[in-house]
C-alpha cells in the first residue's frame, strides 16, 4: 500500500506496454468477454488452502459477509485530514473484459483534507507464505477534473507494526503511480516494495524496493511469490522483481487494495495539483487469489482462477485463521 523506500517522517506508507482502453469504461481494446459459466456450482478441491474471490457482489453487505472490511481509520498515509470511507466502493456486473463484474474503488481530491475521500479494503490477516495474485484495472487519468495527482493505485499485504523497528513487521507492495511520486519523475511507474521494518520518529527504514517506469493502465495480472526466503513480483507473467531473505514476510498479513493521494512533500513529491476543481481517480479489481505454501506460476494461478469459474466458485475461503484469530485493523 503505501509505505515506500524513502517516506518523511511525517508520512507513514502502509503501503509497460500501454493496454489500449477507455479510461472511463475499463474497456480494454481487442479483448473479447469471456463467456458466460453454464455449469453448477462446486466447491474448491478440499486439499487446497486456497482464498479465491471473484468480486461478484450485488452491494457492500454481501461483500462484508465473506469477510471483507473497509477502512475507515482515519489518518496516514494519504492528504492529511482525509476520510477513509466505504462510499468509494461500487459493485459492477457489466464491466467489459470480466466474467462476473468487479469491484470498483473511487477516490477524490481537490487537494485539501476537507474534500478528499481514499479507499481501502482487506481481508483478516492469515496470510504468509505462499502466492498472491489479483487482476486488475489500472488508469492513468482521472474519471473526471484536471490530471495530474500524485496518486497510488496499489495491491498489497501488511501486518500492523506493533513497535518502532518491530523485526516481525512484514509488507509485501504493488503500488502503481500513474503520475510518477516518491520523489521521482512525473511519468507513469509501477512499484515492488518488501518492508523488513521502520520507525516514524527518527525516519528509518528497512526495504527493498525496485520500480519500473512504463504505463501500466488496463488489465494487468499482478502476482508475488513468498517462498523459499524470496519474495518475486510478477506483472502480466513476467518476473518483475525480486526480494531477499533480509525483508522476507515473518509475520501474518492482511490482503488489501487501497486508492490514495500522495500530499506534498513526502520525500520531495509534488503531491496534488494545484487546482480547487474535484477530480476522481478509479481502480478496478476483477478478482483475487491466494494459495498457502506454493509458489504458484502466473500460468499456473490462472488455470486455478479459470477451473474455479468453470464451477461457478464466485468465493472460497480454505485458509484457516490462526487460532487465536489475529487483528486485522484495515487501517495503517
Amino acid at each position: 500500500m503505501g509505505l515506500h523506500r524513502t517516506f518523511l517522517a511525517s508520512i507513514v506508507a502502509a503501503s509497460i506496454a500501454v493496454a489500449g482502453c477507455d479510461s472511463n469504461t475499463g474497456a480494454p481494446a481487442g479483448q473479447a468477454s469471456e463467456p458466460a459459466q453454464t455449469s453448477a456450482p462446486q466447491p474448491a478441491p478440499a486439499a487446497d488452502a486456497v482464498f479465491f474471490d471473484d468480486f461478484s457482489y450485488p452491494d457492500l453487505a454481501a461483500l462484508q459477509a465473506n469477510g471483507w472490511k473497509v477502512r475507515t481509520e482515519t489518518g496516514h498515509p494519504g492528504i492529511k485530514g482525509a476520510t477513509w470511507s466505504a462510499q468509494g466502493l461500487s459493485f459492477h456486473s457489466d464491466i467489459p473484459d470480466t466474467q462476473a463484474g468487479a469491484v470498483r474503488m473511487s477516490s477524490v481530491t481537490d487537494g485539501t483534507g476537507e474534500n478528499t475521500r481514499h479507499t481501502q479494503f482487506c481481508h483478516a490477516r492469515k496470510y504468509r507464505e505462499g502466492t498472491y495474485a489479483a487482476r486488475i484495472f489500472f488508469r492513468d487519468a482521472p474519471s473526471f477534473g484536471p490530471d495530474g495527482d500524485e496518486v497510488i493505485q496499489t495491491f498489497y499485504a501488511i501486518s500492523p507494526l506493533k513497535a518502532p523497528m518491530d523485526k516481525d513487521y512484514s509488507e509485501t507492495d504493488f503500488e502503481y503511480l500513474p503520475n510518477g511520486g516518491w520523489g521521482e519523475n512525473t511519468m507513469p511507474a509501477m512499484w515492488t516494495t518488501t518492508w523488513e521494518t521502520f520507525q516514524l520518529e527518527p525516519w528509518t527504514k528497512v526495504n527493498e524496493f525496485s520500480r519500473k517506469q512504463g504505463s501500466y493502465a488496463g488489465w494487468r495480472t499482478l502476482v508475488l511469490t513468498v517462498a523459499d526466503d524470496k519474495v518475486r513480483y510478477y506483472v502480466d507473467g513476467q518476473l518483475f522483481s525480486e526480494h531477499s531473505s533480509a525483508v522476507y514476510p515473518e509475520d501474518f498479513m492482511s490482503i488489501n487494495f487501497n486508492l490514495w493521494f500522495m500530499p506534498k512533500g513526502a520525500d520531495g513529491s509534488l503531491g496534488p495539483v494545484d487546482s480547487p476543481e474535484l477530480r476522481e481517480y478509479q481502480e478496478d479489481i476483477d478478482w483475487v487469489f491466494f494459495q498457502q505454501d506454493v509458489a504458484l506460476a502466473s500460468a499456473e494461478v490462472e488455470a486455478k482462477v479459470a477451473g474455479l469459474r468453470a464451477r461457478n466458485v464466485a468465493h472460497v475461503d480454505r485458509v484457516k485463521e490462526r487460532s487465536p484469530a489475529l487483528p486485522s485493523p484495515c487501517g495503517l
